[in-house]
């Protein structure tokens, strides 16, 4: 299942661990706090668990988002160089 993750996270380090955590995954960066990529229902607890532990007290907001397949084929999509 495709997934899209975004946060909001106040503490520089705590934010590129999160990042470094997202790619250990195997998502790929979008945006600077927004990552996608595939990830199990386990992988996506996993993940989830993980950054829980790095934030700990500190303020900031994760969102995990899963899509299906369904969904993932009507996305619309641009890029410009």
């Amino acid at each position: 299942m495709h997934v899209l993750l975004v946060y909001d996270i106040t503490n520089d380090r705590k934010r590129a661990k999160v990042a470094d955590a997202c790619q250990d995954y195997g998502l790929d960066r979008i945006q600077y706090s927004a990552f996608l990529g595939r990830l199990s229902r386990n992988h996506q607890e996993e993940l989830m668990l993980r950054i829980e532990k790095i934030i700990g007290k500190s303020s900031g907001k994760v969102m995990l988002v899963p899509i299906c397949d369904s969904d993932w084929e009507k996305r619309l999509e641009t890029e410009h160089a």
